[in-house]
């Protein structure tokens, strides 16, 4: 399956930006599909994933409350629909998946197979 993430941009702080991770290749059934950040200077942290084919979810603590994780079957795609940003949120965004799971995986990155070449959000203060 191939990724594409688009959706970032500027945006200031307490505004909202909804990211979206469409997949080609293959549906989204049986995956689980996560986004992770990388700001600059800083290691990448996972966001949010999602079991595709339950919608089960999760959420790192930084973002609980703000970002929402969803799917659409129809469209194949991953939206992440991100309020109340702050300037900390800016990062590049990626999503991510790995097969063969229905349960979420923590946002362990390793257990994660192919990556979107991301999406850059900048929040201003």
């Amino acid at each position: 399956v191939q990724l594409v993430e688009s959706g970032g941009g500027l945006v200031q702080a307490g505004g909202s930006l909804r990211l979206s991770c469409s997949a080609s290749g293959d549906p989204l059934n049986n995956y689980v599909i996560g986004w992770f950040r990388q700001a600059l200077g800083k290691e990448r942290e996972g966001v949010s994933e999602i079991v595709f084919d339950y919608g089960t979810t999760h959420y790192a603590d930084s973002v609980k409350g703000r970002f929402t994780i969803s799917s659409d079957n129809a469209k194949n795609t991953v939206y992440l629909q991100m309020n109340n940003l702050k300037p900390e949120d800016t990062a590049v965004y990626y999503c991510t998946e790995t097969y063969g799971t229905n349960v979420v995986v923590e946002m362990r990155e390793h257990k994660f197979d192919y990556w979107g070449q991301g999406t850059q959000v900048k929040v201003s203060s």
